[in-house]
């Protein structure tokens, strides 16, 4: 008889647990745990003035060289430029961009001198191309510029502000040039008049200042020049912070509910019902924290946190990628 109860009991346990892992309407959850896919954290759009900040590392250097970009397309025909006896205190005119029969001078500002062409003379060249090296008569702060940050930076530097590592700053620092890499600089060699037998002898100037010198090739960097009241020492590390724009009462959301950093995102709209809408938005600043929404939102949704997944990555196959849900 106990034998025949003690079988009844087991069966009865068995049957209770396979209840209890089963799938179906029957299911049994466990006490504090949501359903599965349940938005559990949803956010508001907010309005905030925005800032956009890129952090460079650099130092202080001796006479830095930096590059003049074509201001337009066009041809260009270099002048013959004379070397520097002296620092110039007025800009120096280098180059002429040639378009619909005139001409767009290029000028190395005062303060720098002349040190190469950086393209063969009477090249096609377009706007925003490097075309001239400078170098500044003097200390300036050299930031080298990874490819990333140059796509964030662009050509668009609101402010520049510069803090030299336990000595003078922040303070704000006057940028010299492109942004962009520079190939090694060329200068032509003077042209020698063809000698006449039977002319008297023309005494050759002499030269008494620094020789011109081609510059050297260098990486991406940006170049600028401290305030003259800031004692800089040549290799001193520094820090360079550039604002490159703002953005006033921006409509923002955390970074962590948009998919996408640049250009266009999509973002989860979490509707009444609980159900999700994925909507694309059109995206501007960010300043790591919150990401500002041009367009796509009018500011009264509730979206979800984190935002949509990004498709999978497909092998050769058509199968996910390792690491990724079908």
């Amino acid at each position: 008889m106990r034998r025949i109860l003690f079988a009844v009991a087991a069966a009865g346990a068995i049957s209770a647990l396979g209840a209890c892992t089963a799938s179906g309407p029957e299911e049994v959850r466990t006490p504090g745990l949501a359903d599965r896919g349940l938005t559990m954290t949803t956010v508001k759009p907010t309005r905030q003035d925005l800032t956009n900040k890129v952090s460079l590392t650099g130092k202080v250097q001796l006479s830095p060289t930096f590059g003049l970009v074509a201001p337009i397309d066009g041809e260009i025909r270099y002048l013959d430029v004379k070397a520097s006896t002296s620092t110039p205190t007025k800009p120096t005119k280098v180059a002429n961009i040639w378009a619909g029969g005139k001409a767009t001078p290029i000028e190395v500002p005062a303060g720098a001198v002349f040190s190469g062409r950086l393209v063969d003379d009477r090249s096609k060249v377009t706007a925003g191309m490097p075309v001239v090296s400078a170098k500044q008569a003097g200390y300036g702060v050299v930031a080298d510029i990874e490819g990333a940050q140059a796509y964030q930076i662009s050509d668009q530097l609101e402010s520049v502000q510069a803090q030299i590592k336990n000595g003078p700053g922040p303070f704000p620092c006057t940028v010299l040039g492109t942004l962009a890499a520079l190939p090694a600089g060329t200068i032509p060699e003077p042209v020698t008049p063809t000698p006449n037998p039977s002319a008297a002898p023309v005494p050759q100037p002499r030269v008494t200042g620094q020789q011109q010198q081609p510059s050297e090739p260098t990486g991406m960097r940006l170049v600028c020049v401290p305030p003259a009241e800031i004692k800089a020492i040549n290799g001193a590390a520094a820090t360079v912070e550039v604002i490159t724009a703002r953005a006033a009462n921006a409509l923002v959301l955390p970074v962590e509910a948009v998919a996408g950093s640049q250009g266009k995102g999509k973002v989860d709209v979490v509707k009444a019902d609980q159900t999700r809408e994925t909507r694309e938005v059109t995206l501007g600043l960010s300043d790591g924290k919150v990401i500002e929404i041009k367009s796509g939102l009018t500011g009264d949704e509730t979206v979800a946190v984190p935002g949509p997944n990004l498709p999978a990555a497909k092998n050769n196959g058509g199968e996910p990628m390792p690491g990724f849900s079908k």
